[in-house]
């Protein structure tokens, strides 16, 4: 087993050992197919969340999309997301007016791999998610075999509060929900709306089948 297989497996029990999580498959089997998960986004530990409650033989083909500013900014950073979580980086500003946000997510999806995705774009300390944007849409557009996954983080903005860097034990849950795919003729906002319902559904309480 190589260092960073090794690192992974490790990571991913470190943080079901915090907060206890392991995936509640609601609306779907955690099977092989090619997905787009997309969840609310409270904290920088969230997709790490996801990650570790996947099962081991979905993770190497799952790759978080990671904050390029963020998780570059040290060494120790960009070995963890760039060798253990094989994340797709993603530029939160444009470098010029011409560049494609979703590039990075659209040749990754074309190579076969799955997604963790925020529509909000950034983190919420809010109960709710904020509304989504138009990536989620677009990706769903130019992808309709890939079944989009709403998933639901619970806890999590305790366990690793905004401007914190040390998490605290607190127990938290992640609920994956039923797919979701893009109507015929369903305009953009109406898709983001009905998708972040979904999000919304997978509350601890609030699913319905």
């Amino acid at each position: 087993m190589s260092v960073p297989e090794a690192t992974g497996l490790f990571l991913a029990f470190l943080a079901r050992l915090i907060t206890g999580a392991q995936g509640h498959w609601k609306g779907c089997p955690p099977t092989a197919e090619q997905r787009i998960y997309f969840a609310n986004h409270q904290s920088h530990f969230d997709w790490v969340l996801i990650w570790a409650s996947l099962p081991r033989e979905l993770r190497a083909g799952t790759r978080p999309i990671a904050a390029r500013d963020y998780w570059t900014s040290s060494r120790l950073k960009t070995w963890l997301t760039t060798d253990v979580f094989n994340a797709v980086y993603v530029s939160r500003t444009r470098a010029s007016p011409d560049e494609d946000p979703l590039e990075p997510l659209m040749e990754a999806l074309e190579r076969g791999d799955s997604l963790v995705i925020f529509p909000e774009g950034t983190r919420s300390s809010k109960g709710e998610p904020q509304p989504f944007k138009a990536g989620l849409y677009h990706l769903a557009q130019a992808f309709p075999q890939v079944e989009l996954i709403p998933t639901w983080i619970d806890n999590v903005q305790r366990v690793m509060p905004k401007g914190e860097v040390v998490p605290v034990p607190i127990l938290c849950t992640v609920t994956f929900g039923a797919p979701l795919r893009l109507a015929p003729d369903e305009d953009k906002r109406a898709f983001l709306e009905r998708a972040r319902a979904a999000v919304m559904a997978q509350r601890p309480g609030g699913w319905k089948a």
